[in-house]
C-alpha cells in the first residue's frame, strides 16, 4: 500500500518493512518544517507489523537539506517563520524548534529497526536524517556534510548526540566545525556508514540488509534495538540489568510459546 502523507514524502508499506521515501527530486530532497512533522507523524503511525523501516530519496541526491526559502523574510507560505520567531526571542525560537526535532528524534524511539539508503549530497539536516536511522548504507557518491555552521547555526535536530556516540567527540566537533565533505570510503573507515556500494547497486544492497534483519527473531530484534541504544547511557551494572531483564523477558515468551529463537 502506497501513501502521500506529504508533498515531499511518499510511504510504502509492504508486510514487515515500511518504506519512507523523500519524494521531491527536483529540488534535492530540501526539508521544510511540515515535512519534518510528516516525519514525525510516519513514526508515530507506523503499523504494528512494520520490524523495519527503510528511509532512502529519489534522485540525485539523499537530501541538501534544509529549504533556504525558510531563512528568507516573511518565509514560505504554510511553514512557519523562523526569521520572525527568531528576531522575537531566543525562548520563542527555542519553543519552535522542539517540534521540529521529534520528525528525526522519532525514528531512535521506535522498536522496528532503521535503515538508511543514501546516495549523493546529504547535507545539514539530511545529514541529520540519514543519522537518525540505526544503520546507513551509502552509495559510492554520497557527500555527507554538517554544513549548518557555514550559514553561523550549529545542527539542531538530533543529529549531535548521535555523531559523537558514532564517531567521536573529537572527530564530531571537526566535522561540524568546518562542515567538510565526507565521501564514501571514509563513512565507512569511520563508522557512520556499515557498507558503501555503488550507486547502481543501492537499492539491491539495502534489501539485502533488510532481508538479513527479516531473518532474525522478531521478538528478539525488538528487543535488541533499546538495548543497546540503553548502553550508550548507562552505566555498566545498570547495562547488566538491562540484559538481564531483557532476557528474562524473551526466555518467558518462548517458555509460554509465545516467541520463539527462529525467524518468524
Amino acid at each position: 500500500m502506497s501513501t502521500q502523507p506529504h508533498p515531499g514524502i511518499r510511504v510504502d508499506h509492504d508486510g514487515p518493512v515500511t518504506t519512507v521515501t523523500l519524494s521531491n527530486p527536483d529540488q534535492l530532497n530540501a526539508q521544510t518544517p511540515s515535512l519534518w512533522a510528516a516525519l514525525a507523524a510516519i513514526a508515530h503511525g507506523l503499523p504494528e507489523s512494520t520490524r523495519v523501516v527503510v528511509l532512502r530519496a529519489e534522485g540525485r541526491a539523499f537530501s541538501a537539506g534544509l529549504n533556504r526559502s525558510l531563512l528568507r523574510p516573511g518565509g514560505m507560505p504554510g511553514e512557519p517563520d523562523m526569521i520572525a520567531a527568531a528576531a522575537q526571542s531566543p525562548a520563542a525560537m527555542t519553543a519552535l524548534i522542539a517540534p521540529f526535532q521529534e520528525g528525526f528524534a522519532a525514528w531512535r524511539r521506535i522498536t522496528p529497526v532503521v535503515v538508511a539508503a543514501v546516495q549523493g549530497h546529504a547535507i545539514g539536516a539530511g545529514f541529520q536524517l540519514a543519522l537518525a536511522a540505526d544503520l546507513r548504507i551509502v552509495a559510492d557518491d554520497v557527500a555527507l556534510s554538517m554544513k549548518e555552521i557555514a550559514l553561523g547555526l550549529i545542527p539542531d535536530l538530533g543529529g549531535t548526540a548521535t555523531l559523537v556516540h558514532t564517531v567521536g567527540y573529537a572527530r564530531a566537533l571537526e566535522l561540524c566545525a568546518t562542515a567538510r565533505v565526507v565521501g564514501a570510503a571514509e563513512a565507512v573507515a569511520i563508522g557512520l556508514a556499515t557498507a558503501a556500494v555503488p550507486r547502481a547497486d543501492l537499492d539491491a544492497a539495502t534489501a539485502d540488509l533488510v532481508g538479513a534483519l527479516l531473518a532474525a527473531s522478531p521478538a528478539a530484534l525488538s528487543a535488541l534495538k533499546p538495548l543497546l541504544r540503553q548502553a550508550l547511557t548507562s552505566t555498566p551494572d545498570e547495562q547488566l540489568a538491562h540484559e538481564r531483564a531483557a532476557q528474562g523477558f524473551l526466555l518467558h515468551g518462548m517458555a509460554r510459546g509465545v516467541g520463539s529463537p527462529s525467524a518468524g
